[in-house]
């Protein structure tokens, strides 16, 4: 029952983890224009995201704009698209795994090889999404500190960034609740997959004899 609980709660985190990182993906709040001085009355509101700019003035009328051409993209971005959208199609298809395995594990009472699969899956999904998301960030403060930026040319933190840095957590602790759950599970359970038990590689030699060596099965 236990197992089943943990399983359900990775889907659970990996299925908010999949929906965070496709919104990320396609928000526009990657980088914001940053309200410095004393003024409080700001007449524009400037979002730039992967895919579009977009523009608010007054808060009442927005105006988006989708970049003309790819050729034109600077290769930071061009590389933090690719990786965001590779983190898309990655945290769908571990989904997916987690899903089938699962199920699996429900119906036949043995843990699916899919479960190993979906948390290897999920915990590289994570990577790649805090990735991109942290090279950002840390881009938008190096130019918010230096001098030689131009005030109008400053951005803050936008709202995708955040989504991100949760969606990159939700992705790795469901990629650590599978992994984990597939090395502590009973070994009999693992019937199937005797050589990635991780119980075989931790399992000391309760014989009392020397351990085999390598070249024996040579």
């Amino acid at each position: 029952m236990a197992y089943f609980v943990l399983q359900i709660a990775g889907i659970i985190l990996g299925g908010i983890g999949m929906i965070g990182t496709l919104a990320a993906t396609f928000m526009p709040q990657w980088r914001v224009s940053a309200h410095i001085g004393g003024n409080i009355v700001v007449f524009e509101t400037i979002w730039e995201g992967l895919w579009m700019a977009c523009a608010s003035q007054l808060g009442i009328r927005l105006q988006c704009k989708f970049y003309d051409t790819i050729l034109a993209l600077s290769p930071p971005l061009e590389a933090i698209r690719a990786l965001m959208c590779t983190a898309v199609v990655l945290s769908i298809i571990s989904f997916l795994l987690a899903i089938v395995g699962v199920k699996y594990t429900r119906r036949n009472k043995d843990i699916s090889i899919f479960i190993l699969a979906a948390g290897l899956s999920f915990l590289l999904t994570g990577i790649l999404v805090l990735i991109p998301v942290s090279w950002t960030a840390g881009s938008i403060i190096h130019d918010f500190y230096d001098p030689k930026v131009p005030m109008p040319l400053k951005r803050d933190l936008g709202a995708a960034l955040y989504v991100g840095w949760v969606s990159s957590a939700l992705l790795i602790i469901a990629g650590a609740i599978y992994s984990i759950f597939w090395c502590w599970a009973d070994a009999s359970l693992k019937s199937k997959y005797p050589s990635l038990s991780c119980h075989s590689l931790r399992k000391p030699n309760v014989s009392g004899g020397p351990a085999p060596s390598v070249h024996a099965y040579v």
